[in-house]
């Protein structure tokens, strides 16, 4: 065993009294909380009202979560529906098992509905959360070392990771890739924060942007793995997805920038201001509509204006006499 390696903790569970708690979801939780508030700070400095970023990831968390559970376990059903394994297991999501593709996409789609309730654009908000969502991946995949899981190949370096044997596994030195995807989860937040300062990015591209360096890094680390996964043309079924994602996310900012450039000026409209002037609006046509002076008056000066009427009022006059 490598005198200099990373130890892995005997158990996943932190027990904070008679409240057992895994680590792998308080990482999770963790992760969340500190992505909620790097995203409100964000969204406040670009002109949004605080608190507007937490109602919104009150629909996106939960739609992410399930996302990613359902990605982690169609991919890999084996783990759950092949003989000699119990399908239950699929729903313990506090044993790991989330897939980071799913949870964006299942996350977008209940932020989309969050923003849609609150009158904002999607791209503003995401640009504003890109940075704490890769902090907050930095911060779960410690929840990986808790269950000593997606570990890579074996290797003797100093920062090795001891893995004890267990289910699947067997005892060894290995690439700490969980920290690998940490780091560069850091990596990846900082530069979107220094990208998004220097260029003033817009309409979505600061996400796209955070989506394209995560696919970038997380293609060399998912090559280090050894746990069990599906291959196609000898890549591993993460390694295409993370190639796909990062064209797709290029291809946004590219055309997004052409189409779109510059930042939204307005990322929340004020809408106490709106209704309040729509209140005056209202107020002064009633007022209008209930005054019989503005109503009367226009008719009195039409009929004195009026020359047909002037002209007849001479031969009734000329008949009474």
């Amino acid at each position: 065993m490598n005198l200099a390696s990373i130890p892995s903790p005997s158990t996943g569970v932190i027990e904070l009294g008679p409240i057992p708690l895994r680590g792998y979801a308080f990482c999770i939780i963790i992760g969340v909380f500190v992505a909620v508030w790097i995203g409100n700070k964000r969204w406040v400095a670009r002109g949004g009202k605080a608190g507007t970023v937490a109602d919104i990831a009150v629909w996106a968390v939960p739609f992410g979560l399930v996302g990613g559970r359902l990605y982690h376990v169609i991919t890999d059903y084996q783990l759950y529906f092949s003989d000699g394994q119990n399908w239950v297991d699929a729903f313990k999501i506090w044993e790991g098992g989330l897939g980071i593709w799913g949870a964006i996409a299942f996350g977008a789609v209940g932020a989309w509905i969050g923003c849609r309730r609150r009158g904002i654009p999607l791209p503003a908000w995401a640009d504003a959360l890109a940075p704490g969502i890769a902090i907050a991946q930095a911060i779960g995949r410690w929840g990986n070392w808790f269950n000593q899981e997606l570990y890579g190949k074996p290797t003797d370096l100093p920062w090795a990771l001891e893995i004890s044997e267990g289910p699947n596994r067997v005892a060894g030195t290995y690439h700490p890739t969980f920290l690998y995807e940490s780091l560069w989860c850091i990596g990846v937040a900082l530069l979107v924060i220094w990208a998004d300062r220097r260029f003033k990015l817009g309409h979505g591209r600061a996400f796209a942007l955070y989506v394209a360096a995560y696919c970038a890094g997380r293609g060399w680390i998912e090559y280090m793995r050894v746990d069990e996964a599906h291959h196609i043309l000898g890549l591993r079924l993460n390694v295409w997805t993370a190639i796909f994602v990062f064209v797709l996310a290029v291809a946004y900012i590219v055309i997004s920038a052409k189409l779109r450039p510059g930042r939204e000026e307005i990322v929340e409209p004020d809408k106490d201001a709106a209704e309040a002037a729509k209140k005056d609006d209202d107020a002064e046509a009633a007022d209008k509509d209930g005054d019989p002076l503005k109503k009367d008056t226009p008719e009195a000066g039409a009929d004195d204006s009026d020359p047909l009427k002037k002209k007849d009022s001479a031969p009734e006059a000329a008949d009474k006499s």
